[in-house]
Protein backbone atom coordinates (compact mmCIF):
# COMPACT_ATOMS: atom_id res chain seq x y z
CA UNK A 1 0.00 0.00 0.00
CA UNK A 2 1.41 2.95 -0.78
CA UNK A 3 2.09 6.06 2.26
CA UNK A 4 -0.27 8.02 0.35
CA UNK A 5 -3.09 5.59 0.62
CA UNK A 6 -2.22 4.37 4.22
CA UNK A 7 -2.50 8.54 5.21
CA UNK A 8 -5.57 9.21 3.36
CA UNK A 9 -7.53 6.25 5.07
CA UNK A 10 -6.11 7.28 8.86
CA UNK A 11 -6.91 10.79 7.75
CA UNK A 12 -10.37 9.98 6.86
CA UNK A 13 -11.20 7.57 10.25
CA UNK A 14 -9.58 10.52 12.25
CA UNK A 15 -12.13 12.80 11.06
CA UNK A 16 -15.53 10.69 12.13
CA UNK A 17 -15.60 9.32 8.37
CA UNK A 18 -16.47 5.34 7.59
CA UNK A 19 -15.61 3.78 4.62
CA UNK A 20 -18.45 1.57 4.78
CA UNK A 21 -21.00 4.37 5.59
CA UNK A 22 -19.52 6.28 2.32
CA UNK A 23 -22.04 7.56 -0.26
CA UNK A 24 -20.36 9.88 -2.79
CA UNK A 25 -17.16 8.84 -1.68
CA UNK A 26 -14.36 7.57 -4.21
CA UNK A 27 -12.06 5.21 -2.65
CA UNK A 28 -8.47 7.29 -1.87
CA UNK A 29 -6.04 6.40 -4.03
CA UNK A 30 -7.83 4.78 -6.82
CA UNK A 31 -6.42 6.18 -9.75
CA UNK A 32 -2.30 5.02 -8.50
CA UNK A 33 -4.14 1.67 -7.39
CA UNK A 34 -6.05 0.83 -10.96
CA UNK A 35 -2.57 2.58 -12.62
CA UNK A 36 -0.65 -0.50 -10.13
CA UNK A 37 -3.21 -2.96 -11.70
CA UNK A 38 -2.59 -1.58 -15.44
CA UNK A 39 1.20 -1.96 -14.99
CA UNK A 40 1.28 -5.65 -13.09
CA UNK A 41 -0.85 -7.14 -15.18
CA UNK A 42 -0.25 -5.54 -18.41
CA UNK A 43 -3.72 -4.28 -19.34
CA UNK A 44 -3.46 -1.18 -21.88
CA UNK A 45 -6.57 0.75 -20.59
CA UNK A 46 -9.67 0.07 -17.94
CA UNK A 47 -13.32 1.88 -17.73
CA UNK A 48 -14.27 1.67 -14.56
CA UNK A 49 -17.84 3.07 -12.83
CA UNK A 50 -19.17 3.01 -9.40
CA UNK A 51 -22.66 4.10 -8.33
CA UNK A 52 -23.89 4.17 -5.02
CA UNK A 53 -27.04 4.98 -3.58
CA UNK A 54 -28.50 6.00 -6.97
CA UNK A 55 -25.58 8.48 -7.99
CA UNK A 56 -22.66 8.34 -10.23
CA UNK A 57 -19.28 8.25 -8.00
CA UNK A 58 -16.67 7.20 -10.63
CA UNK A 59 -17.14 6.93 -14.61
CA UNK A 60 -13.46 7.26 -15.36
CA UNK A 61 -11.09 5.80 -18.15
CA UNK A 62 -7.46 4.76 -17.37
CA UNK A 63 -4.81 4.23 -20.19
CA UNK A 64 -4.91 4.05 -24.16
CA UNK A 65 -7.50 2.40 -26.33
CA UNK A 66 -4.46 0.97 -28.45
CA UNK A 67 -1.15 -0.03 -27.65
CA UNK A 68 1.20 2.38 -29.41
CA UNK A 69 -1.34 4.54 -30.08
CA UNK A 70 -2.12 8.27 -28.55
CA UNK A 71 -5.87 7.81 -28.00
CA UNK A 72 -6.67 7.06 -24.05
CA UNK A 73 -9.29 5.60 -22.26
CA UNK A 74 -12.15 7.90 -20.72
CA UNK A 75 -15.65 7.22 -19.25
CA UNK A 76 -17.07 6.99 -22.77
CA UNK A 77 -15.01 4.49 -24.20
CA UNK A 78 -16.71 1.23 -25.46
CA UNK A 79 -15.62 -1.92 -24.34
CA UNK A 80 -17.28 -5.36 -25.75
CA UNK A 81 -19.17 -6.75 -22.59
CA UNK A 82 -19.49 -9.94 -23.59
CA UNK A 83 -21.42 -12.41 -21.07
CA UNK A 84 -22.97 -9.25 -18.77
CA UNK A 85 -24.63 -9.36 -22.05
CA UNK A 86 -26.78 -12.30 -20.61
CA UNK A 87 -28.56 -9.95 -17.97
CA UNK A 88 -30.06 -7.65 -20.47
CA UNK A 89 -31.38 -10.89 -22.14
CA UNK A 90 -32.30 -11.92 -18.67
CA UNK A 91 -34.11 -8.54 -17.71
CA UNK A 92 -35.45 -8.24 -21.19
CA UNK A 93 -37.17 -11.89 -20.60
CA UNK A 94 -38.67 -10.61 -17.40
CA UNK A 95 -40.12 -7.47 -18.94
CA UNK A 96 -42.36 -9.29 -21.15
CA UNK A 97 -43.31 -11.96 -18.60
CA UNK A 98 -44.39 -8.67 -16.61
CA UNK A 99 -46.66 -7.89 -19.80
CA UNK A 100 -48.34 -11.46 -20.13
CA UNK A 101 -46.68 -11.83 -23.02
CA UNK A 102 -44.35 -14.75 -21.59
CA UNK A 103 -44.14 -16.98 -18.85
CA UNK A 104 -41.11 -17.75 -16.65
CA UNK A 105 -41.77 -21.86 -16.28
CA UNK A 106 -43.95 -22.44 -19.31
CA UNK A 107 -41.89 -24.89 -21.67
CA UNK A 108 -39.72 -23.09 -24.70
CA UNK A 109 -42.23 -25.18 -27.13
CA UNK A 110 -45.08 -22.80 -26.09
CA UNK A 111 -42.91 -20.42 -27.99
CA UNK A 112 -40.86 -22.41 -30.17
CA UNK A 113 -42.69 -25.69 -31.18
CA UNK A 114 -39.49 -26.59 -33.48
CA UNK A 115 -36.90 -26.13 -30.49
CA UNK A 116 -35.42 -29.79 -29.39
CA UNK A 117 -32.63 -30.86 -27.24
CA UNK A 118 -31.23 -34.54 -28.22
CA UNK A 119 -33.67 -36.26 -24.68
CA UNK A 120 -37.23 -35.97 -25.95
CA UNK A 121 -37.92 -35.44 -21.59
CA UNK A 122 -35.98 -32.41 -21.48
CA UNK A 123 -37.33 -30.75 -24.99
CA UNK A 124 -40.84 -31.12 -23.67
CA UNK A 125 -40.38 -29.76 -19.93
CA UNK A 126 -37.15 -27.20 -20.24
CA UNK A 127 -38.78 -24.03 -19.55
CA UNK A 128 -37.67 -20.69 -20.23
CA UNK A 129 -36.01 -20.48 -16.82
CA UNK A 130 -34.10 -23.00 -17.47
CA UNK A 131 -32.69 -21.42 -20.65
CA UNK A 132 -31.15 -18.79 -18.45
CA UNK A 133 -29.54 -20.86 -15.78
CA UNK A 134 -27.35 -23.20 -16.94
CA UNK A 135 -28.72 -26.39 -15.98
CA UNK A 136 -30.06 -28.49 -19.11
CA UNK A 137 -27.82 -30.89 -18.99
CA UNK A 138 -25.72 -29.80 -21.49
CA UNK A 139 -21.76 -29.96 -20.49
CA UNK A 140 -19.59 -26.76 -20.30
CA UNK A 141 -19.23 -24.86 -22.97
CA UNK A 142 -21.65 -27.27 -25.35
CA UNK A 143 -22.28 -26.29 -29.06
CA UNK A 144 -19.72 -23.44 -28.57
CA UNK A 145 -18.01 -24.22 -32.21
CA UNK A 146 -21.27 -23.65 -33.79
CA UNK A 147 -20.52 -20.02 -33.56
CA UNK A 148 -16.76 -19.75 -31.96
CA UNK A 149 -14.84 -19.22 -33.72
CA UNK A 150 -17.11 -17.04 -36.22
CA UNK A 151 -18.88 -19.87 -38.14
CA UNK A 152 -21.78 -19.38 -41.27
CA UNK A 153 -24.66 -20.82 -39.14
CA UNK A 154 -27.05 -18.06 -38.51
CA UNK A 155 -28.59 -18.59 -34.98
CA UNK A 156 -31.57 -20.39 -35.92
CA UNK A 157 -29.34 -22.66 -37.66
CA UNK A 158 -27.26 -23.06 -34.18
CA UNK A 159 -30.54 -23.32 -32.09
CA UNK A 160 -31.77 -26.54 -34.79
CA UNK A 161 -28.61 -28.01 -34.43
CA UNK A 162 -28.64 -28.36 -30.70
CA UNK A 163 -31.08 -31.49 -31.04
CA UNK A 164 -28.08 -33.71 -32.00
CA UNK A 165 -25.53 -32.42 -28.98
CA UNK A 166 -25.57 -35.36 -26.15
CA UNK A 167 -26.54 -34.46 -23.04
CA UNK A 168 -23.54 -34.33 -20.44
CA UNK A 169 -25.71 -34.46 -17.09
CA UNK A 170 -29.25 -35.11 -16.14
CA UNK A 171 -31.59 -32.54 -16.84
CA UNK A 172 -31.22 -29.73 -14.12
CA UNK A 173 -28.59 -31.92 -11.83
CA UNK A 174 -25.90 -29.62 -11.94
CA UNK A 175 -24.18 -26.47 -12.98
CA UNK A 176 -22.60 -26.46 -16.28
CA UNK A 177 -22.13 -23.06 -18.16
CA UNK A 178 -23.45 -22.71 -21.24
CA UNK A 179 -24.34 -19.69 -24.15
CA UNK A 180 -26.04 -21.26 -26.83
CA UNK A 181 -29.50 -21.53 -24.56
CA UNK A 182 -29.22 -17.87 -24.35
CA UNK A 183 -29.77 -17.64 -28.01
CA UNK A 184 -32.51 -19.79 -27.61
CA UNK A 185 -34.05 -16.90 -25.37
CA UNK A 186 -33.33 -14.65 -28.01
CA UNK A 187 -35.85 -16.58 -30.20
CA UNK A 188 -38.39 -16.31 -27.62
CA UNK A 189 -37.72 -12.83 -27.51
CA UNK A 190 -38.45 -12.27 -30.91
CA UNK A 191 -40.92 -14.76 -31.41
CA UNK A 192 -43.75 -13.03 -29.03
CA UNK A 193 -42.46 -9.68 -29.36
CA UNK A 194 -42.25 -9.37 -32.95
CA UNK A 195 -38.05 -7.38 -32.30
CA UNK A 196 -35.00 -9.21 -33.47
CA UNK A 197 -33.45 -9.66 -29.96
CA UNK A 198 -31.16 -6.58 -30.86
CA UNK A 199 -33.93 -4.43 -31.51
CA UNK A 200 -35.56 -5.46 -28.50
CA UNK A 201 -32.64 -4.67 -26.45
CA UNK A 202 -31.68 -1.26 -28.14
CA UNK A 203 -35.69 0.39 -28.21
CA UNK A 204 -36.96 -1.39 -24.92
CA UNK A 205 -33.58 -1.00 -22.69
CA UNK A 206 -30.49 1.09 -24.38
CA UNK A 207 -32.58 4.13 -25.15
CA UNK A 208 -35.13 4.50 -22.28
CA UNK A 209 -31.57 4.75 -20.13
CA UNK A 210 -30.26 6.75 -21.82
CA UNK A 211 -27.56 4.00 -23.25
CA UNK A 212 -27.20 6.01 -26.67
CA UNK A 213 -23.86 4.96 -27.37
CA UNK A 214 -23.93 1.13 -26.54
CA UNK A 215 -24.48 -1.05 -29.36
CA UNK A 216 -25.92 -4.54 -29.36
CA UNK A 217 -24.02 -6.23 -32.46
CA UNK A 218 -20.52 -7.97 -32.15
CA UNK A 219 -19.79 -6.73 -35.45
CA UNK A 220 -19.98 -3.14 -33.96
CA UNK A 221 -16.66 -4.27 -31.62
CA UNK A 222 -14.10 -1.69 -32.10
CA UNK A 223 -15.96 1.10 -34.00
CA UNK A 224 -16.06 4.46 -33.92
CA UNK A 225 -13.11 7.08 -32.48
CA UNK A 226 -13.53 6.27 -28.91
CA UNK A 227 -13.56 2.16 -28.95
CA UNK A 228 -11.17 -0.25 -27.30
CA UNK A 229 -9.29 -2.46 -29.71
CA UNK A 230 -9.00 -5.93 -28.13
CA UNK A 231 -5.27 -7.12 -26.98
CA UNK A 232 -4.22 -10.34 -25.77
CA UNK A 233 -0.81 -11.97 -25.02
CA UNK A 234 0.35 -13.69 -28.34
CA UNK A 235 3.53 -15.72 -27.75
CA UNK A 236 4.20 -14.16 -24.67
CA UNK A 237 3.96 -10.53 -25.53
CA UNK A 238 0.75 -8.29 -25.32
CA UNK A 239 -0.85 -7.15 -28.52
CA UNK A 240 -3.94 -5.69 -30.36
CA UNK A 241 -5.84 -8.34 -32.02
CA UNK A 242 -8.63 -8.57 -33.86
CA UNK A 243 -12.15 -9.08 -32.36
CA UNK A 244 -14.93 -11.17 -32.54
CA UNK A 245 -17.36 -10.00 -35.43
CA UNK A 246 -20.00 -12.45 -35.61
CA UNK A 247 -23.38 -11.12 -34.73
CA UNK A 248 -25.04 -15.35 -34.55
CA UNK A 249 -24.74 -15.46 -30.84
CA UNK A 250 -25.57 -11.62 -30.05
CA UNK A 251 -28.07 -12.45 -27.25
CA UNK A 252 -25.46 -14.24 -24.84
CA UNK A 253 -22.19 -11.59 -25.09
CA UNK A 254 -23.04 -8.85 -28.21
CA UNK A 255 -23.46 -5.31 -26.34
CA UNK A 256 -20.62 -2.89 -26.54
CA UNK A 257 -20.49 -0.45 -23.79
CA UNK A 258 -18.72 2.48 -21.86
CA UNK A 259 -18.45 2.98 -17.93
CA UNK A 260 -20.45 6.29 -18.02
CA UNK A 261 -23.26 4.08 -19.92
CA UNK A 262 -22.75 0.90 -17.66
CA UNK A 263 -23.23 3.07 -14.49
CA UNK A 264 -26.90 3.98 -15.40
CA UNK A 265 -27.64 -0.01 -16.45
CA UNK A 266 -26.16 -0.20 -12.63
CA UNK A 267 -28.90 2.42 -11.43
CA UNK A 268 -31.84 0.67 -12.70
CA UNK A 269 -30.75 -2.73 -11.66
CA UNK A 270 -30.26 -1.38 -8.37
CA UNK A 271 -33.25 0.67 -7.87
CA UNK A 272 -35.51 -2.53 -9.35
CA UNK A 273 -35.97 -0.85 -12.34
CA UNK A 274 -36.57 2.52 -12.18
CA UNK A 275 -35.61 4.87 -14.70
CA UNK A 276 -36.36 8.22 -12.67
CA UNK A 277 -39.53 9.75 -10.92
CA UNK A 278 -42.52 7.02 -11.57
CA UNK A 279 -40.93 5.75 -14.91
CA UNK A 280 -39.79 1.94 -14.06
CA UNK A 281 -37.93 -0.66 -17.02
CA UNK A 282 -39.52 -3.19 -14.89
CA UNK A 283 -40.74 -3.79 -11.11
CA UNK A 284 -38.98 -5.27 -8.34
CA UNK A 285 -40.84 -8.96 -8.75
CA UNK A 286 -38.54 -8.87 -11.26
CA UNK A 287 -35.32 -8.14 -9.73
CA UNK A 288 -36.59 -10.58 -7.30
CA UNK A 289 -36.28 -13.06 -9.90
CA UNK A 290 -32.87 -12.33 -11.65
CA UNK A 291 -31.01 -12.38 -8.03
CA UNK A 292 -32.68 -15.17 -6.63
CA UNK A 293 -30.19 -18.30 -6.80
CA UNK A 294 -31.86 -20.98 -9.15
CA UNK A 295 -28.67 -23.45 -9.59
CA UNK A 296 -26.55 -24.04 -7.04
CA UNK A 297 -22.72 -24.37 -7.93
CA UNK A 298 -20.18 -25.93 -5.54
CA UNK A 299 -17.76 -24.32 -3.34
CA UNK A 300 -14.38 -25.16 -3.31
CA UNK A 301 -11.58 -23.88 -0.71
CA UNK A 302 -9.73 -21.18 -1.51
CA UNK A 303 -5.85 -20.99 -1.80
CA UNK A 304 -4.92 -19.33 1.69
CA UNK A 305 -4.00 -15.86 0.25
CA UNK A 306 -7.59 -16.20 -0.89
CA UNK A 307 -9.29 -16.74 2.25
CA UNK A 308 -11.72 -13.82 3.11
CA UNK A 309 -13.36 -15.32 -0.65
CA UNK A 310 -14.71 -18.33 1.06
CA UNK A 311 -18.39 -18.45 0.46
CA UNK A 312 -21.13 -19.92 2.27
CA UNK A 313 -23.65 -19.87 -0.65
CA UNK A 314 -22.79 -19.96 -4.51
CA UNK A 315 -25.24 -20.14 -7.83
CA UNK A 316 -26.65 -18.97 -10.45
CA UNK A 317 -29.59 -17.08 -10.64
CA UNK A 318 -30.87 -15.15 -14.11
CA UNK A 319 -28.54 -13.76 -15.76
CA UNK A 320 -26.42 -13.27 -13.10
CA UNK A 321 -24.38 -14.97 -10.70
CA UNK A 322 -24.91 -14.98 -6.47
CA UNK A 323 -22.70 -15.68 -3.92
CA UNK A 324 -21.96 -14.13 -0.60
CA UNK A 325 -18.81 -12.08 0.31
CA UNK A 326 -17.92 -10.87 3.38
CA UNK A 327 -21.24 -12.03 4.94
CA UNK A 328 -23.12 -9.65 2.11
CA UNK A 329 -24.84 -10.99 -0.54
CA UNK A 330 -23.09 -10.16 -4.26
CA UNK A 331 -24.73 -9.84 -7.61
CA UNK A 332 -22.00 -10.25 -10.22
CA UNK A 333 -21.11 -11.98 -13.52
CA UNK A 334 -18.11 -11.74 -15.89
CA UNK A 335 -17.38 -11.21 -19.42
CA UNK A 336 -14.54 -12.73 -21.81
CA UNK A 337 -13.93 -12.41 -25.82
CA UNK A 338 -10.66 -12.27 -27.58
CA UNK A 339 -9.31 -9.00 -26.20
CA UNK A 340 -11.79 -8.21 -24.02
CA UNK A 341 -12.88 -9.17 -19.93
CA UNK A 342 -15.32 -7.68 -17.69
CA UNK A 343 -16.95 -7.63 -14.60
CA UNK A 344 -19.99 -6.22 -12.97
CA UNK A 345 -20.79 -6.86 -9.38
CA UNK A 346 -24.06 -5.03 -7.21
CA UNK A 347 -24.01 -5.72 -3.84
CA UNK A 348 -27.96 -4.82 -3.03
CA UNK A 349 -27.20 -4.01 0.57
CA UNK A 350 -24.95 -1.15 0.08
CA UNK A 351 -26.83 0.00 -3.16
CA UNK A 352 -23.48 -0.56 -4.60
CA UNK A 353 -22.67 -1.22 -8.28
CA UNK A 354 -18.96 -1.39 -10.05
CA UNK A 355 -18.01 -2.15 -13.32
CA UNK A 356 -14.82 -2.98 -14.89
CA UNK A 357 -14.27 -2.72 -18.17
CA UNK A 358 -10.84 -4.00 -19.87
CA UNK A 359 -8.93 -4.50 -23.12
CA UNK A 360 -6.80 -7.17 -22.59
CA UNK A 361 -7.72 -10.74 -21.23
CA UNK A 362 -6.68 -10.72 -17.90
CA UNK A 363 -9.51 -11.33 -15.43
CA UNK A 364 -7.14 -11.04 -12.29
CA UNK A 365 -6.77 -7.42 -12.96
CA UNK A 366 -10.63 -7.29 -12.73
CA UNK A 367 -11.21 -9.30 -9.65
CA UNK A 368 -8.30 -7.30 -8.10
CA UNK A 369 -10.07 -3.94 -9.20
CA UNK A 370 -13.27 -5.13 -7.96
CA UNK A 371 -12.49 -6.33 -4.29
CA UNK A 372 -10.00 -3.33 -3.40
CA UNK A 373 -13.48 -1.28 -4.03
CA UNK A 374 -15.91 -4.12 -2.47
CA UNK A 375 -13.57 -3.90 0.89
CA UNK A 376 -13.43 0.20 0.95
CA UNK A 377 -17.18 0.51 0.74
CA UNK A 378 -17.23 -2.83 3.64
CA UNK A 379 -15.69 -1.03 5.85
CA UNK A 380 -12.73 -3.67 5.31
CA UNK A 381 -9.17 -3.80 6.38
CA UNK A 382 -7.16 -3.18 2.95
CA UNK A 383 -5.67 -6.20 1.62
CA UNK A 384 -3.07 -6.86 -0.72
CA UNK A 385 -4.79 -7.98 -3.35
CA UNK A 386 -2.56 -7.12 -6.82
CA UNK A 387 -0.15 -9.08 -5.23
CA UNK A 388 -2.33 -12.30 -3.89
CA UNK A 389 -3.63 -12.30 -7.89
CA UNK A 390 -0.01 -12.05 -8.99
CA UNK A 391 1.19 -14.90 -6.81
CA UNK A 392 -1.91 -16.64 -8.13
CA UNK A 393 -1.02 -16.37 -11.63
CA UNK A 394 2.35 -17.52 -11.43
CA UNK A 395 1.01 -20.63 -9.30
CA UNK A 396 -1.21 -21.60 -12.59
CA UNK A 397 1.17 -20.42 -14.75
CA UNK A 398 3.25 -23.32 -13.20
CA UNK A 399 0.82 -25.71 -13.42
CA UNK A 400 -0.13 -25.50 -16.73
CA UNK A 401 3.68 -25.44 -17.95
CA UNK A 402 3.71 -28.79 -15.65
CA UNK A 403 0.75 -29.98 -17.44
CA UNK A 404 2.42 -29.34 -21.28
CA UNK A 405 5.56 -30.85 -20.39
CA UNK A 406 4.28 -33.81 -18.45
CA UNK A 407 1.83 -34.74 -21.94
CA UNK A 408 5.36 -33.81 -24.63
CA UNK A 409 7.60 -35.98 -21.85
CA UNK A 410 4.92 -38.59 -22.41
CA UNK A 411 4.93 -38.61 -26.02
CA UNK A 412 6.40 -41.48 -28.11
CA UNK A 413 7.86 -39.59 -30.58
CA UNK A 414 9.88 -42.78 -32.40
CA UNK A 415 6.00 -43.93 -32.54
CA UNK A 416 4.86 -44.40 -36.32
CA UNK A 417 1.21 -43.90 -37.80
CA UNK A 418 -0.80 -46.95 -38.91
CA UNK A 419 -1.36 -46.34 -42.23
CA UNK A 420 -0.27 -43.37 -44.99
CA UNK A 421 -0.82 -39.99 -44.69
CA UNK A 422 -3.39 -39.77 -47.89
CA UNK A 423 -5.19 -42.95 -45.69
CA UNK A 424 -6.34 -39.94 -43.27
CA UNK A 425 -7.38 -37.57 -45.72
CA UNK A 426 -11.01 -37.67 -46.53
CA UNK A 427 -14.22 -35.67 -45.51
CA UNK A 428 -15.54 -36.32 -42.47
CA UNK A 429 -19.25 -35.19 -41.01
CA UNK A 430 -19.97 -34.82 -37.05
CA UNK A 431 -23.18 -35.10 -36.02
CA UNK A 432 -23.96 -31.55 -34.32
CA UNK A 433 -21.56 -29.73 -36.11
CA UNK A 434 -21.52 -30.84 -39.64
CA UNK A 435 -18.31 -31.41 -42.17
CA UNK A 436 -14.59 -31.75 -41.42
CA UNK A 437 -12.15 -32.13 -44.30
CA UNK A 438 -8.95 -33.53 -43.95
CA UNK A 439 -6.95 -33.23 -46.89
CA UNK A 440 -3.28 -34.38 -47.86
CA UNK A 441 -0.93 -32.22 -50.41
CA UNK A 442 2.16 -31.44 -50.75
CA UNK A 443 3.34 -34.38 -48.07
CA UNK A 444 0.93 -32.93 -45.00
CA UNK A 445 -2.42 -33.44 -43.92
CA UNK A 446 -4.04 -30.27 -43.16
CA UNK A 447 -7.82 -29.88 -41.70
CA UNK A 448 -10.54 -27.38 -42.80
CA UNK A 449 -13.65 -27.13 -40.52
CA UNK A 450 -16.51 -26.27 -43.08
CA UNK A 451 -18.35 -23.50 -41.22
CA UNK A 452 -15.86 -22.08 -39.49
CA UNK A 453 -13.11 -20.57 -41.66
CA UNK A 454 -10.62 -19.63 -39.38
CA UNK A 455 -10.59 -23.46 -38.35
CA UNK A 456 -7.73 -24.22 -40.63
CA UNK A 457 -4.58 -25.52 -40.38
CA UNK A 458 -1.53 -27.99 -40.92
CA UNK A 459 -1.47 -31.52 -39.13
CA UNK A 460 1.96 -32.72 -37.39
CA UNK A 461 2.32 -36.69 -36.55
CA UNK A 462 2.08 -36.62 -32.59
CA UNK A 463 2.17 -40.24 -31.93
CA UNK A 464 0.69 -43.45 -33.11
CA UNK A 465 -2.32 -42.15 -34.87
CA UNK A 466 -2.69 -38.97 -33.11
CA UNK A 467 -1.71 -35.41 -35.17
CA UNK A 468 -1.34 -31.97 -33.74
CA UNK A 469 -3.36 -29.49 -35.68
CA UNK A 470 -1.90 -25.99 -35.55
CA UNK A 471 -4.50 -23.52 -36.76
CA UNK A 472 -3.41 -20.68 -39.40
CA UNK A 473 -4.40 -18.02 -37.06
CA UNK A 474 -2.40 -17.70 -33.84
CA UNK A 475 -4.52 -15.35 -32.39
CA UNK A 476 -6.61 -18.57 -32.18
CA UNK A 477 -4.45 -20.17 -29.27
CA UNK A 478 -6.46 -23.66 -29.58
CA UNK A 479 -4.16 -25.90 -31.35
CA UNK A 480 -5.92 -29.71 -30.67
CA UNK A 481 -4.92 -32.90 -30.92
CA UNK A 482 -6.88 -35.17 -33.36
CA UNK A 483 -6.98 -38.99 -32.97
CA UNK A 484 -8.38 -41.18 -35.47
CA UNK A 485 -9.21 -44.68 -34.82
CA UNK A 486 -9.68 -47.32 -36.69
CA UNK A 487 -11.73 -50.37 -37.50
CA UNK A 488 -10.85 -53.96 -38.27
CA UNK A 489 -10.29 -53.42 -41.46
CA UNK A 490 -7.46 -50.99 -41.15
CA UNK A 491 -9.68 -48.36 -42.15
CA UNK A 492 -10.35 -44.94 -40.31
CA UNK A 493 -13.50 -45.41 -38.32
CA UNK A 494 -13.78 -42.49 -35.85
CA UNK A 495 -12.08 -39.38 -35.65
CA UNK A 496 -12.00 -37.49 -32.17
CA UNK A 497 -9.87 -33.75 -31.07
CA UNK A 498 -8.69 -32.40 -27.66
CA UNK A 499 -7.52 -28.67 -26.81
CA UNK A 500 -3.65 -29.40 -26.74
CA UNK A 501 -3.00 -27.06 -23.89
CA UNK A 502 -5.31 -26.87 -20.58
CA UNK A 503 -5.31 -22.71 -21.48
CA UNK A 504 -7.39 -23.24 -24.62
CA UNK A 505 -10.53 -21.58 -23.62
CA UNK A 506 -13.60 -24.07 -23.10
CA UNK A 507 -15.68 -22.51 -25.70
CA UNK A 508 -13.57 -24.41 -28.08
CA UNK A 509 -15.49 -27.63 -27.58
CA UNK A 510 -13.62 -29.83 -29.45
CA UNK A 511 -13.78 -33.14 -27.25
CA UNK A 512 -17.48 -33.01 -27.86
CA UNK A 513 -17.12 -33.67 -32.11
CA UNK A 514 -16.74 -37.13 -33.01
CA UNK A 515 -15.80 -37.22 -36.77
CA UNK A 516 -17.22 -40.27 -38.52
CA UNK A 517 -15.63 -40.85 -42.57
CA UNK A 518 -18.54 -39.77 -45.12
CA UNK A 519 -18.62 -43.02 -47.39
CA UNK A 520 -18.58 -42.39 -50.81
CA UNK A 521 -21.40 -44.14 -52.81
Amino acid sequence: MSSTLRVLIIALCASGFSPAGAQTWAPPGLDQYVDSIRSTFDVPGIGLAIVRNGEVVVARGYGVRSLGKPGIVDENTLFGIASNTKAFTATAIGMLVEEGRLEWDAPVKRYLPWFELSDPYVSREITVRDLLVHRSGLGLGAGDLLWWPASTYDRKEIVRRLRSIPLAKSFRSAYAYDNVLYLVAGEIIESVSGLSWEDFVSSRILAPLGMRRSTVRHSSAGEGSDAATPHARINGAVRAIQPFTSDNTNPAGGINSSASEMARWLIVQLDSGRTGGASRLFTPRTTRQLWTLVTPIPIGEPLPAFAALKSNFNGYALGFGVHDYRGMKIVQHTGGLPGYVSEVTMVPALKLGIVVLTNQESGDAFNALTLRILDYYMGAPVFDWIGAFRLAEFRTDSLTAASVNHASSGRVDSSHPSLSPEQYAGKYEDAWYGPIDVAFANGRLSMRFGHTPSLEGEMEHWQYDTFLVRWKDPELRADALVTFSLNADGAVDRVTLKAASPKTDFSFDFQDLLLRPVRQR
